[in-house]
């Protein structure tokens, strides 16, 4: 991958502009270095939000686009079909936990920041917090999160996310499903049985 040097925020995390001609390979690589390789965990994407509202539908599109392409080692929830929002959140992760064991959770939202910020795919350890933007107490998600800057921040946030365009969203749902995707082909997972056998017929 010919990566440019990463670049990150106050919180330290990974961040690239949707439309940055390496912004999809930036994306995966970031991705290739936080999930685990040394172990059976699956790793599961839940893609978080509604098309009730255009700047809150990042999410369902994103599980969208990563539907169609039937990825080989990802598990991927949320879709315009079958959108996990805020009514839904808890049931679905509930339900998520008994389909998977000790499931490896990336969570995958839309999310308000500094004008100068909108457009930015963020990347970072810990849990995506749901609803943060508009005052909603929502369970937070994953093990680590992918978030989507879609607009600006500081008022009349609700409002600000149902006038979005739906231009810069749609853009930026094709950038971080073609990194997940450009990601999938590249993740190798590793049992520890199998570094094990590996061990074995290692030549002395």
């Amino acid at each position: 991958m010919n990566l440019k040097p990463k670049l990150f925020d106050r919180r330290g995390k990974a961040q690239f502009m949707h439309d940055d001609f390496h912004a999809s390979e930036n994306l995966a690589a970031e991705l290739l270095e936080h999930l685990p390789t040394v172990t059976g965990r699956p790793i599961v994407f839940i893609c978080i939000g509604t098309d009730r509202s255009t700047g809150d539908s990042l999410g369902p599109l994103i599980g969208t686009l990563l539907e169609e392409k039937n990825l080989k080692d990802f598990s991927i929830y949320g879709t315009l079909d079958e959108p996990i929002h805020a009514v839904n959140l808890a049931e679905k992760l509930a339900e998520i936990q008994t389909k998977h064991i000790d499931p490896f959770i990336i969570g995958v939202d839309a999310c308000l920041g500094r004008i100068k910020n909108v457009g930015m795919i963020q990347v970072g350890m810990g849990p995506v917090k749901p609803g943060a933007g508009v005052n909603k107490e929502l369970p937070a998600v994953g093990e680590l999160h992918i978030t989507g800057i879609v607009n600006v921040s500081g008022f009349m946030e609700f409002f600000v996310l149902q006038n979005t365009r739906l231009n810069l969203v749609m853009r930026m749902a094709k950038t971080i499903a073609n990194g997940i995707f450009q990601a999938s082909q590249l993740y190798q997972q590793h049992t520890w049985t199998d570094l094990k056998w590996a061990e074995e017929e290692k030549p002395m």
